[in-house]
């Protein structure tokens, strides 16, 4: 699966003491020089001139410091405090509180070495992290933590910890502001999908909408000779084979692709929920489900029958693994295996995960509406690969955002069925479904082909204050 290209920029803190030696300070930057060259990082930090050794120690430090992070806070990330020694807690706090960034923080200690406790190479910086956090803590600032308490920054474990750390930063960056689109209303048959858009308001995510008629109103005015129509349905043809397709319908899909995509231009939205069951099958005469599946694959996920909530866990989801992300249903039950069930959808995942893509009809919406009515429906089985699944749901009744997130697999088990599929094992799963069920989510989930609850649980629970479950590799919360 392709990723999400963006060059990471981190803010660095390095964090000095007095009376510990000062080298230690100068060693860690050529560490982290060599590190971030090596995973694409730009640093934005004092340089050793600024400060002694370009380290933050005195109020005077931090206010240098502070003042070069403003300068570039629409650029920065996150922020790394490395704790070459035990360095000033209240150098990074100040250094911190001051810049007004509100970006995820990772504090990262050196190890001392046993055969170097003199006072020449001493460090202590596995006490001075403590302190560092107990400061944090005091003044309301979040921040991550290192697997290890102490940890080189060319070790393998910190080159994971970091990985996590700017998709964490992705996931909380990425949500500030988010901006998504429903078109058209929820199904009348899917209270399910019911949020709250005051409390997504609340939490700096606004939706904007659309009434249907006026998406098939624009696209049945279209001339299918029109630039963009063409240009559309050139796209449709070289994204994925349609045999039996009738020409007609892929045109009539294409004018509805350029209408959608004017229309979320034209109100900068990343991502969108759509009415796709069953006024537009009845009134247009063709399912959605392709062009949703052309704007997940490119990082602008749409989710079916205007789950907007599934819409956003979709694109926190894609912000945490750098891959597309699908919303399926938790949908049947495979054979007597407790840990197994089929995931599923008529037909709109990105094309990522379907390696034997074709656009087809939707059969079940045929055998009530004419199946000539549901061409653009797609086909296509996603096969073994790691799974994280996930859920963003808006509790109304208490006024807060909810969610969930575990990990599992999909297997190649034997699925003989339509549409888009998976066969997924998730460990416990009775027991994951149980609290589905009893906290009232949605039955549509996310997934992933990525190993990434560890990021989501710290983006959404740590900084950004949603309650959140963890459901571990037995299953429990």
């Amino acid at each position: 699966m392709k990723g999400i290209q963006k060059t990471p920029v981190l803010g660095v803190i390095y964090g000095n003491r007095d009376f510990f030696p000062d080298q230690l300070v100068t060693e860690a930057r050529a560490d982290l020089a060599r590190l971030f060259e090596e995973m694409g990082i730009r640093a934005v930090q004092l340089g050793d001139q600024d400060t002694k050794l370009g380290g933050v120690e005195t109020h005077a430090d931090a206010r240098k410091c502070a003042e070069l992070f403003r300068r570039h806070r629409d650029e920065i990330d996150g922020v790394l405090v490395c704790l070459p020694n035990f360095g000033d807690e209240k150098g990074v706090l100040d250094a911190l509180r001051l810049s007004g960034l509100d970006v995820p923080v990772l504090i990262q200690a050196y190890p001392d070495r046993p055969d170097e406790l003199s006072p020449a190479r001493r460090r202590d910086a596995f006490c001075g992290k403590i302190s560092v956090c107990n400061n944090l803590v005091q003044a309301g600032i979040r921040f991550s933590l290192t697997r290890s308490h102490v940890v080189h920054p060319l070790s393998a474990g910190f080159r994971r910890d970091l990985q996590v750390f700017l998709a964490v930063c992705r996931v909380v960056n990425g949500l500030r502001g988010l901006r998504l689109g429903a078109v058209g209303a929820r199904p009348g048959a899917f209270n399910t999908v019911r949020y709250s858009e005051k409390i997504l308001e609340r939490h700096g995510i606004s939706v904007t909408t659309v009434d249907l008629s006026e998406v098939l109103g624009a696209a049945g005015k279209l001339d299918a000779r029109h630039p963009a129509v063409v240009a559309k349905l050139d796209e449709i043809r070289s994204y994925a084979p349609a045999p039996g397709v009738p020409e007609e319908k892929l045109v009539q899909m294409a004018k509805l692709g350029v209408v959608l995509a004017d229309w979320m231009n034209t109100h900068h939205l990343q991502a969108t929920a759509i009415q796709c069951w069953t006024s537009l099958q009845r009134h247009y005469g063709c399912n959605v489900c392709t062009l949703m599946s052309m704007m997940s694959e490119r990082f602008l996920p749409s989710a079916c029958e205007v789950d907007i909530t599934g819409a956003l866990t979709m694109y926190a989801m894609q912000l945490a693994s750098g891959t597309p992300a699908a919303l399926v249903d938790w949908n049947n039950n495979y054979g007597d295996d407790p840990e197994k069930c089929v995931l599923f959808h008529c037909g709109n995942w990105a094309k990522s995960f379907l390696p034997d893509i074709r656009i087809a009809n939707a059969p079940i919406l045929g055998s009530i509406l004419g199946v000539e009515n549901t061409y653009g429906a797609l086909e296509g089985r996603t096969p073994a690969g790691p799974l994280t699944y996930g859920r963003i749901t808006s509790a109304d009744a208490e006024g807060r955002l909810r969610c969930y997130v575990g990990e599992g697999e999909l297997t190649n088990d034997e699925l003989q069925t339509f549409g888009n599929r998976a066969v997924a094992r998730v460990p416990r799963l009775q027991e994951v479904l149980r609290f589905v069920c009893r906290n009232g989510f949605e039955h549509h989930v996310v997934m992933t082909c990525s190993r990434t609850a560890s990021v989501l649980a710290e983006a959404w629970g740590n900084y950004l204050g949603w309650d959140v479950t963890v459901f571990q590799a037995d299953g429990m919360p």
